[in-house]
């Protein structure tokens, strides 16, 4: 009796592991897009395709900071460390703490840095961690329905904290992202993500 009780509360245990590791990321993404609907911007992660198309332009090799503003469950973050240099930094920006404290959980690796506050502070936040600037900045926020006209800031603050020769990477549902990037930006490359659910634009715009 003891015997099958034991091998009931094992497979039960196993089952509600195999649970985690299949629902856990979904179930705190989807979390976080019911808490933060004009935030998250899509409940659905970023393709591996739409991945690999925003960061083929990155020059890895000349690469020391890369920041990530809502990285959510790490769709871009694990991509990012595959491609960097060993001595190089990811850091990582969220105003969600479930988000932050997930990815912090899930990604052991030494150069990755998860910080939770806003984007609109980012020179301020890569300053205290020692860098004077970043190389590139990579950005989900739907800019369009963030709060408190947040959008016009963040894409100014960005443009502050990208080194010369460096860019601002975006990727969005709607093309009215690009309308944020251009008072600072004056070149702006264009593209698309059709292999995404939704397909969605991508904007990479160059520090002069």
């Amino acid at each position: 009796m003891i015997s099958s009780s034991l091998a009931k509360t094992t497979a039960l245990t196993r089952m509600k592991s195999r649970a985690s590791r299949l629902f856990g990321p979904r179930a705190i993404f989807f979390k976080g897009f019911i808490k933060h609907p004009v935030m998250v911007g899509s409940i659905i992660r970023s393709s591996s395709f739409t991945v690999g198309k925003t960061l083929a332009p990155v020059d890895w090799d000349n690469t020391k900071l890369f920041v990530e503003y809502g990285p959510g469950i790490g769709t871009f973050c694990l991509p990012i460390l595959d491609r960097m240099r060993p001595d190089a930094t990811l850091l990582v920006i969220d105003l969600k703490e479930d988000f932050v404290s997930y990815m912090r959980h899930i990604v052991r690796d030494s150069r990755f840095i998860a910080v939770h506050g806003s984007a609109a502070d980012v020179k301020a936040i890569i300053n205290n961690f020692g860098f004077a600037h970043a190389d590139y900045i990579l950005s989900g926020l739907a800019f369009s329905t963030l709060p408190n006209n947040l959008g016009p800031v963040i894409a100014e603050q960005t443009a502050k904290a990208i080194r010369p020769g460096g860019a601002f990477l975006v990727y969005q549902f709607r093309a009215r992202a690009r309308d944020f990037m251009a008072p600072h930006f004056r070149k702006i490359d264009n593209g698309y993500a059709i292999w995404n659910v939704l397909p969605c634009h991508l904007f990479w715009g160059w520090k002069e």
